[in-house]
């Protein structure tokens, strides 16, 4: 069972003995929303299910005509990119054939920035067998797999069955009742520019939550594209930390999907589980009570 990283090689490995297995192709670009399942149209892992941001990992709800999002009054979180139930993340794994027998892999195009979105999720889910092809859909191709832009045909419903959350989802509530007190230690993935407020693309406050650290998730990576060596990360967040208790640590970003490389680092670099904030910067800034830090 692989349950973080999958590397290209494994991965053949895997599809070759016919283990059950599903891939997923969760590319994405924020900037640009019907990009990813283009990309996957023309090329993807043979198989591959396409699992976009927007449709299959978010629960907007409603969309005003100015674009502003309202989630969906059972989603999980609030922020840009509601997280759904957990009960309807079910449906749609049934939807598209994945059971609770299957190992899953899940890539993208973009540094496993959206990718992570899906592992945490099944995750949160109940189901272990989850991880992350390493290197994306790049080091795929680099490594002699097979792509196609074939359309690939419907799976048969599954039962797909919660079991008890692996990962742990942390509210606004609780970050709000931590401010200032030992318990809890958030890092914040955006970048450095973003978390200092000097600049704010997508939001519409600058800044970040008052006692937040920062990791920017894109320095999780080598210049292959590749997660760095897990000694190399546990000593990066072991300076990051500077002697506070791993354990306490809550990840958040600016809508809670490039948080999760975070939360992979941390598991690979040998520390245990943590917490995710789903509803992040989005969410937390949505209040104007809520303090706001810079620099």
């Amino acid at each position: 069972m692989h349950t973080t990283l999958i590397s290209a090689a494994e991965l053949k490995s895997l599809r070759a003995g016919g283990a059950p297995l599903m891939v997923f192709d969760c590319s994405f670009d924020l900037m640009n929303p019907a990009a990813g399942q283009e990309q996957y149209r023309k090329a993807h892992i043979p198989g591959a299910v396409y699992a976009g941001l927007d449709e299959a990992l978010s629960d907007h709800g409603m969309v005003d005509a100015d674009g502003t999002h309202h989630p969906h009054p059972d989603a999980a979180s609030g922020g840009r990119h509601p997280l759904p139930s957990r009960e309807k993340f079910a449906m749609w794994l049934s939807s598209v054939g994945f059971s609770n027998a299957m190992q899953a892999v899940a890539y993208d195009r973009n540094g496993g920035t959206y990718c992570g979105r899906l592992w945490w999720m099944l995750k949160w889910a109940g189901h272990d067998a989850v991880a992350v092809l390493d290197g994306g859909l790049q080091a795929w191709q680099a490594a002699g797999g097979e792509v196609t832009d074939r359309a690939e045909p419907a799976h048969f419903q599954s039962n797909f069955e919660l079991g008890r959350p692996l990962r742990r989802l942390v509210t606004t509530g609780e970050v709000e009742r931590s401010l200032g007190q030992p318990g809890m230690l958030v890092v914040d993935a955006r970048g450095a520019p973003r978390y200092r407020g000097e600049v704010e693309p997508l939001d519409p406050v600058a800044g970040h939550i008052p006692g937040a650290l920062n990791r920017p998730f894109s320095e999780n990576l080598d210049a292959d594209g590749r997660y760095k060596p897990p000694a190399q990360l546990k000593a990066e967040f072991e300076q990051l930390l500077a002697g506070r208790d791993p354990a306490t640590v809550v990840h958040q970003c600016g809508s809670g999907v490039s948080a999760v490389p975070n939360v992979i680092a941390m598991e690979l670099a040998g520390f245990g589980p943590t917490g995710l904030y789903a509803g992040s910067w989005s969410e937390w800034c949505s209040d104007p009570k809520r303090p706001v830090a810079k620099g």
